[in-house]
């Protein structure tokens, strides 16, 4: 069985003065460099995955700009696989799969941002395409959104969607108990 982390969307846009803060972006992209520091130790394969955004009315990851550029804790090193996306599924229209096909790649570790967007989408195609998935919680991060008129809190936000994917998708851990 071989093991492969994920990096999704760990991007300028999404912390403090981006076009798409998140909540606990900062702490959960310093989580992500630990999880990225034991695959790149263990010379297992990393993907990063980059966002873009090119529909009309995007306002953030829009291509050349300094908000799209993955984040200086994640950045990649030359040989890691750099992915460019255009929706919330990193499988959709990208050549993931086949990358981690070919790669021999049966188990999936994810870390990165908008969980009940990026993460839950990916990790549900990902499971859906047979591989073992994980999810990092502490190292995933999101926004406070609202629902009909309700507000709804971030931690309330990643704490559902964990929680979901937690039930059939993935096993959820904190990078303390992560060991690869």
């Amino acid at each position: 069985m071989s093991k492969a982390l994920i990096i999704i969307d760990i991007q300028n846009d999404y912390f403090e003065n981006g076009a798409m803060e998140l909540v606990g972006s900062l702490e959960a992209s310093e989580n992500a460099k630990k999880v990225l520091s034991k695959f790149r130790n263990e010379k297992l394969p990393v993907v990063h995955i980059q966002h873009l955004s090119v529909a009309p009315g995007s306002f953030f990851f829009l291509p050349e700009t300094k908000g799209q550029e993955i984040h200086e804790n994640v950045k990649p090193l030359s040989g890691e696989k750099v992915i460019e996306k255009y929706y919330p599924n990193s499988f959709r229209e990208t050549e993931l799969l086949e990358y981690l096909k070919s790669q021999n790649v049966t188990e999936l570790v994810f870390v990165g941002m908008m969980t009940q967007m990026c993460i839950d989408a990916t990790v549900r195609a990902a499971k859906d395409s047979n591989f073992e998935c994980t999810v990092i919680a502490d190292a995933t991060a999101t926004r406070d959104l609202e629902v009909n008129g309700k507000q709804v809190k971030a931690t309330d936000v990643q704490t559902a969607f964990l929680a979901g994917l937690s039930f059939f998708y993935a096993e959820v851990k904190n990078t303390a108990d992560f060991s690869i």
